[in-house]
């Protein structure tokens, strides 16, 4: 029994060549062949759940850029003694939309508490969101989930209009309904993705972050031009309703529940997991779970990731406009450019990673700690230099993109290890690592703008430090104590039933 599970975990590495495994290994090459892959249900959810990480990102970022024009700047001016601290990359004397919108005095600490309150509603449903994901089902989760943020979505300029409480309390549920996205999609992962096929399936599906980004960024900054700050709510949460339908009508939970799959997919995504799906029905090992180590090496390499990012996704637009200069038009732009780079990474990496443990019989683990190492310490890297360019904004500019590029390569690394480690219970697992992984879009946005209040390069240079140090010592702590093979935790409840 533990022969299989280990070469399930990673097949074609040297514990797998004894004689013994040889026809095994051959007999599901054979499946691999013959499963189809065009027009396949797998790579359909795939790329069905990457609209619904589109519509998941551009739902939260949109506020990012929306904030630049939802501000008073004449009072911001003011505030910030000298505007920006570049010279400006525009003519400000032109018009830049028709000015129909509100706009509000919102002070920096203010600005920090709007922009981080939506993660304090996202770390609610991690947790639950795995466990109710795996009792009932993650297709309505996911979809009910994500129709309750576009429905806040819509209601965010009238919240604006109430107060700054109202628009703290709409992004708070905005992140309660985005908060069981995650670990709902990892527990449909679990009975639809091949274990030879996670890496691809997964950055394909999650691309669609990536992409909500760098779409919703630019965007966002064109519809403020061109309309004003409010439709950039009105047009994403259209985008939103219409997800909802196509996921409604064309999603099902599993294969076995799938009407339009054919048999031959069916049974190569059963057989391919035969030995990991192993879960008694109610029956999860939280002690196991909460004691695991590497499943701590993934909470701590997530968390530290996360503050990079975060970091970025909430500020990026700041930064453009306060520092460097650039108009809310180049603003968005520019502040969708490190994406872009992220997004194909991400893709490339998940198909070099499977290959690597397909055809290069490269260990799983070893797979997923190398490109973590370069996912998190690559960025670090190229995110302090920033902080040391001044007012060369086209060398800021490429080392922010390198640095989120390199980081996408962590999308095969500790990202899906969840999967590698116990797939039976991914989504709750997903769900642990992402309560701790929120924490930094809760209090990174605080506390840098409490360290930016007067956006000077010397402040900003002490936050990229911060967000490089956490992402180094993440690499490091996931590199000593990172697994790659199926938990006997997650397995056991398949011993005891085994005839």
């Amino acid at each position: 029994f533990r022969t299989k599970i280990k070469g399930m975990d990673c097949y074609g590495s040297d514990t797998e060549k004894d004689e013994q495994q040889k026809p095994l290994l051959r007999e599901h090459e054979d499946k691999v062949r013959k499963a189809p892959v065009c027009g396949s249900s797998r790579y359909g959810l795939a790329l069905l759940s990457s609209y619904g990480f589109f519509v998941v990102y551009s739902l939260r970022v949109n506020l990012s850029v929306a904030m630049v024009e939802m501000l008073n700047s004449t009072h911001q001016s003011s505030a910030n003694h000298s505007g920006t601290v570049c010279p400006i990359h525009y003519d400000p004397s032109q018009p830049k939309h028709n000015n129909t919108a509100s706009v509000y005095n919102w002070n920096t600490k203010t600005q920090g508490w709007i922009l981080g309150s939506f993660f304090y509603g996202y770390i609610l449903t991690q947790i639950p969101g795995g466990y109710l994901a795996g009792r009932f089902g993650p297709k309505w989760l996911m979809g009910f989930g994500i129709l309750l943020t576009v429905i806040f979505t819509l209601l965010t300029p009238v919240a604006a209009d109430l107060g700054s409480g109202y628009l703290i309390a709409v992004r708070v549920m905005e992140g309660i309904g985005e908060g069981v996205t995650f670990p709902a999609m990892y527990t449909m992962w679990a009975a639809w993705a091949p274990p030879l096929e996670r890496s691809r399936l997964l950055t394909i599906s999650y691309i669609g972050a990536q992409l909500g980004t760098v779409i919703a960024l630019p965007l966002s900054g064109e519809i403020c031009f061109y309309l004003d700050w409010t439709y950039i709510f009105y047009i994403f949460g259209a985008v939103g309703l219409v997800w909802f339908v196509l996921w409604a009508f064309l999603v099902f939970d599993s294969p076995n529940t799938h009407p339009r799959i054919s048999e031959l997919e069916r049974l190569y995504i059963n057989t391919s997991l035969k030995d990991e799906l192993c879960t008694s029905s109610g029956y999860i090992p939280w002690r196991a779970i909460v004691t695991s180590k590497p499943l701590l090496a993934i909470i701590v390499a997530h968390f530290s990731y996360n503050w990079t990012f975060y970091t970025l996704l909430t500020l990026l637009p700041t930064y453009m406009n306060d520092v460097l200069g650039f108009s809310i038009q180049q603003n968005g732009f520019l502040s969708a450019l490190p994406y872009v780079g992220c997004a194909i990474l991400a893709v490339v990496s998940g198909q070099v990673a499977d290959y690597l443990r397909e055809s290069c019989f490269y260990p799983t683990v070893v797979v997923r700690k190398a490109f973590s190492l370069i996912g998190m310490i690559g960025p670090a890297g190229f995110l302090v230099a920033t902080g040391y360019t001044g007012c060369n904004y086209k060398l800021a500019v490429a080392f922010f993109t390198i640095s989120s590029s390199l980081g996408g390569t962590s999308a095969s690394g500790f990202n899906i290890n969840h999967l590698d480690i116990a797939p039976s219970y991914a989504g709750i697992l997903l769900g642990i690592t992402n309560t701790f992984a929120t924490i930094p879009g809760m209090v990174g946005p605080v506390i840098a703008k409490a360290l930016t209040q007067n956006n000077t390069m010397e402040e900003w240079q002490i936050v990229f430090y911060i967000a490089a140090a956490i992402n180094l010592f993440g690499s490091i702590f996931y590199t000593m104590f990172g697994r790659g093979k199926v938990q006997p935790w997650a397995v056991h409840t398949r011993r005891n039933s085994s005839r």
